[in-house]
């Protein structure tokens, strides 16, 4: 959930380590099933944190890249080439192409609907806990949660009708 959040593994293990650490020092004393909604509300909580991060520094990158000489390149000049092909390895058809699209549509959708969506459908949580670590309303959950699975439905129809 961290990953298709951040779009980085190293981000997310970050945002899960926080999670985790907060969670000891703060809920060790509760019973074993009270943790997997707790953790789920604490990491929520840390991807928020790490969203408002993440714009405070995009806006500091903008203002120092824009504060930059006029003889310096404003970006590097090798972010643009295309990958070399030739050194990934090829791709299984079907399968691989369709976990890739969902994967993708996953990190497209709002961050609510994304939590919502992978709370429910990939957790197998149900609409109470789902809400309980989303910290708003049932009927929240269920509006993002559907709206979800409406923008997962249009955004996959082309796999569907293969």
């Amino acid at each position: 959930m961290a990953w298709y959040a951040t779009g980085n593994r190293d981000d997310a293990l970050e945002v899960v380590q926080e999670t985790m650490l907060n969670l000891v020092q703060r809920y060790r004393q509760r019973g074993p099933e009270e943790w997997p909604p707790l953790f789920h509300r604490i990491l929520q909580s840390r991807i928020r944190d790490w969203h408002r991060r993440e714009r405070v520094r995009s806006a500091f990158r903008y203002l120092f890249r824009r504060s930059g000489q006029e003889g310096e390149a404003e970006e590097d000049p090798l972010t643009g080439l295309p990958a070399d092909a030739a050194c990934e390895p090829p791709q299984q058809l079907g399968g691989e192409q369709l976990r890739l699209a969902i994967s993708q549509a996953v990190r497209e959708l709002p961050l609510r609907q994304q939590q919502a969506f992978l709370l429910r459908a990939w957790e197998g949580l149900d609409t109470a806990a789902t809400a309980q670590a989303m910290g708003c309303s049932e009927g929240s959950v269920k509006t993002h949660y559907s709206r979800a699975q409406q923008a997962m439905r249009e955004k996959l129809r082309g796999f569907r009708d293969e």
